[in-house]
């Protein structure tokens, strides 16, 4: 009748210790908060970007190439139209509206598909000349490279990926988003 109550202290102290041994998991594998340029320049930002890489993601799994994005200034808002290349050869239209997030240097907006859903859209990266541009969110789930062209040169490229690296991204997760044909 000993063995229980002894069996039962040794479950409780073996549980205890897998419990404290995961919360410390928990606690070390946080990252550090994202960090986001100053400012950026929203008439210098907005026209048209071509999308050379990416996380993929659920929304975008119909995208087999030639995706861009263009950024048009609207009364309240920026008007955002993004289009892409399916599998069929058709095209992918999707129009939503971004909103400044108050007091980030314009770094950080809350961009909207389907409202009242808002994401995040934080610039992270950007090219002085406003050439290229690195765009991710808080939890490091979203992440884009954009660029004025429909290439990057491999170094410039390289550059962005090692930035994204530093900011707690796997670099190995990003994909190259093929150009082939321009869609105007």
């Amino acid at each position: 009748m000993k063995i229980i109550p002894l069996a039962r202290t040794a479950l409780l102290l073996i549980s205890s210790a897998v419990f404290i041994l995961s919360l410390s998991a928990c606690a070390s594998s946080k990252q550090a908060p994202l960090a986001t340029v100053s400012s950026v320049d929203l008439a210098r930002y907005q026209g048209k970007w071509y999308q050379v890489a990416l996380l993929p993601n659920r929304f975008q799994a119909m995208c087999v190439a030639d995706t861009q994005a263009e950024y048009q200034p609207d009364a309240d808002a920026i008007h955002v139209i993004n289009r892409c290349r399916k599998i069929d050869g058709s095209i992918e239209i999707a129009e939503g509206v971004a909103k400044v997030v108050p007091e980030s240097g314009n770094s950080k907006l809350r961009v909207s598909f389907f409202r009242p859903f808002y994401g995040n859209y934080w610039i992270l990266a950007l090219d002085p000349n406003y050439q290229w541009v690195l765009v991710g969110e808080p939890g490091r789930k979203y992440g884009w490279v954009l660029s004025r062209t429909a290439v990057l040169p491999a170094a410039t490229l390289n550059t962005i990926l090692d930035k994204a690296a530093s900011l707690g991204y796997q670099r190995s997760d990003f994909h190259l988003s093929p150009q082939t044909t321009p869609l105007d």
